[in-house]
């Protein structure tokens, strides 16, 4: 079974990361997905989960944040 694109169909490029706002990947990535082997896209899966980690840490949280 091949790896699934974590494509949410939000396709907009960032100006502050460089990242698409739907699934936090390059253009570079994005590009690279359809010739990408299931290991090459594990690595960028692995990339997009610490950019959401990075992003979830950046927003405030709470009421008073």
């Amino acid at each position: 079974m091949s790896v699934s694109s974590p494509c949410i169909n939000v396709c907009r490029m960032s100006p502050d990361t460089g990242w698409c706002e739907g699934c936090q990947r390059t253009i570079a990535e994005i590009a690279a997905w359809s010739r990408a082997s299931d290991d090459e896209r594990r690595r960028i899966l692995a990339a997009v989960a610490a950019r959401r980690e990075s992003l979830g840490a950046a927003q405030p949280t709470g009421a008073g944040a």
